[in-house]
């Protein structure tokens, strides 16, 4: 076997024929969630100060590896079967290993000279990195299908949603806004109140007074649980569907 063919085995998720990940994409998966990590740890300023060299190594042995690892998928990418027919230079401007580029350039030690804010978006950019562990779990593909199946849906979803803030908030405005100023003196005050109630979140931080508003309040509460409850309960019946249809696909071909 040549090896190229024997690289795309281990590097291409979709070309591992066994349950679970490769050795190699497994190792790669433990990387990502400890560079990220240590992009957490790393803006604590206690340890950065106190341990500076242990976190430039790091940096660098992080540096190394998933380079390595991009130029391995760049070697194999005209042999991977999830790029079939696709050349070398398609794949590197391609969306996920123009992030992967991007996010190798944070990985390289910069001047303390640079502004602190940039220093820290450098370094928590990242966290991005996570968002490759999605390559390599079947489900969380499952649920982007799903997402995108019911996309009519949960747009509808949204726009109720919206409706029902605007109105909810008019309804406590008009209320409470006499009575209560400051927290519900305006529409666009009234709304904060609003999506905290909505999304059953209740920050109470900004309550109503009035008996009605209180009233209403009660209202808007109920209606927020319907609100969380619909989309999820969307979302819940795609994936369901789309699992079951993948279930019975791979019955098929085995």
């Amino acid at each position: 076997m040549a090896i190229a063919a024997r690289l795309t085995i281990q590097i291409d998720p979709q070309s591992w024929q066994s349950e679970g990940l490769s050795p190699f994409n497994k190792f790669i998966c433990l990387a990502i969630l400890l560079s990220t990590f240590m992009a957490i740890v790393e803006t604590e300023p206690v340890l950065t100060q106190g341990y500076p060299q242990v976190f430039f190594w790091l940096n660098i042995l992080f540096l190394v590896i998933f380079s390595v690892e991009l130029l391995l998928r760049i070697y194999i990418a005209p042999y991977s079967h999830s790029h079939p027919g696709v050349n070398r230079l398609r794949f590197i401007v391609s969306p996920w290993t123009l992030l992967d580029i991007l996010v190798l350039l944070t990985f390289i030690p910069v001047s303390e000279d640079l502004p602190l804010l940039i220093i820290r978006l450098i370094r928590v950019f990242r966290i991005v990195r996570v968002s490759r562990l999605t390559r390599f779990n079947h489900s969380v593909s499952l649920l982007f299908n799903s997402v995108n199946k019911r996309k009519t849906e949960l747009g509808i979803s949204f726009l109720i949603a919206m409706v029902l803030l605007l109105v909810t908030s008019i309804l406590l405005y008009l209320v409470e806004g006499t009575s209560n100023p400051d927290d519900f003196g305006s529409i666009p005050r009234a709304m904060w109140w609003s999506i905290a109630t909505l999304t059953t979140v209740g920050y109470g931080d900004v309550t109503p007074l009035s008996p009605i508003g209180k009233f209403c309040a009660g209202i808007t509460a109920l209606i927020g649980i319907g609100i969380v409850a619909m989309p999820t309960g969307i979302l819940a019946a795609a994936f369901s569907e789309a699992y079951q249809q993948a279930k019975e696909e791979k019955e098929k071909h085995t």
